[in-house]
């Protein structure tokens, strides 16, 4: 009896698949870590909803922050943490087997999505 492929909701993780949320744990994986206003700037969002977004991620206990002061300026970092890191590429992983098994269900089709018959005439 061989073993069933994992189904492709596993790892989906509704609270990072928010479009936001996804680009803010896509800038925090690539970056380490971040000052709140380059990831404003980054995602052309508004602090107000930048700050909504973050305050999820953080409620989940996938980003935390660090104030510092810079030049006479409180300044506030953000970076994922291990569950964050983990939570977001296995979302990751799971878009990408829904993707994947999309194009291999889809009817008259190959593998790599391009149509299943010969278009030479």
């Amino acid at each position: 009896m061989s073993a069933e492929p994992p189904a492709p909701l596993d790892g989906f993780d509704g609270t990072v698949h928010a479009p936001n949320r996804l680009r803010v744990c896509a800038l925090l994986d690539t970056a380490g870590e971040a000052e709140f206003g380059l990831v404003q700037k980054q995602l052309g969002l508004s602090a107000s909803v930048l700050s909504k977004h973050v305050t999820v991620l953080m409620e989940a206990g996938y980003v935390e922050q660090r104030k510092a002061v810079r030049d006479t300026r409180q300044r506030v970092w953000l970076r994922l943490t291990r569950q964050g890191r983990a939570a977001y590429r296995g979302h990751l992983a799971a878009l990408r087997a829904i993707v994947g098994s999309g194009i291999e269900a889809a009817p008259g089709y190959d593998r790599d999505g391009s149509p299943g018959y010969d278009t030479d005439g």
